[in-house]
């Protein structure tokens, strides 16, 4: 392979979600862990399983396999934690994934018009089209929670 096209090529980190394979950018992933202890609390945010502890700090899982694959994952190998953006602001999130990761260099393909919203774009790998995630449009952020919660807000006097 010439010096140019190494060059065009870009790192990628594959989970599995079930029987398919997606793709996250590396420089998105912190790391991947076994699984551990869940805390669960009263919430309206679907997509938000719970949180765990990691290194002192409090990260939500965010369980989107429903999305992606059509069913809740039951099986879960790892978490894959992943850092996303919303605005200027920076956070990790936890990803259930149900098999092994692999660390993969390959060229992008942009997305098109016609991809879903959570289609960041496309690589080729072992003969298969892989999905490119867009966290930030994936998974809920503190705006869909604020929206949820204006939503479902009454006040006192509108309840009576």
């Amino acid at each position: 392979m010439s010096l140019v096209a190494e060059l065009a090529l870009e790192t990628f980190v594959l989970l599995r979600l079930g029987e398919r394979r997606f793709a996250l950018q590396a420089d998105q992933i912190v790391e991947l862990i076994a699984p551990s202890r869940v805390f669960r609390f009263p919430h309206r945010t679907s997509a938000l399983e719970g949180v765990i502890l990691r290194r002192g700090r409090i990260i939500p899982i965010c369980d989107v396999s429903e999305q992606l694959v059509g069913k809740k994952m039951t099986l879960r190998r790892f978490y894959l934690i992943a850092n996303r953006l919303f605005g200027a602001r920076k956070e990790s999130i936890a990803l259930p994934v149900s098999g092994d990761c692999e660390l993969i260099s390959a060229e992008l393909t942009s997305r098109s018009e016609s991809d879903l919203p959570h289609v960041a774009g496309w690589l080729s790998h072992g003969g298969e089209a892989i999905e490119i995630l867009d966290l930030e449009a994936l998974t809920p952020g503190p705006s869909a929670a604020r929206a949820v919660n204006a939503v479902s807000y009454q006040p006192a006097e509108a309840r009576a």
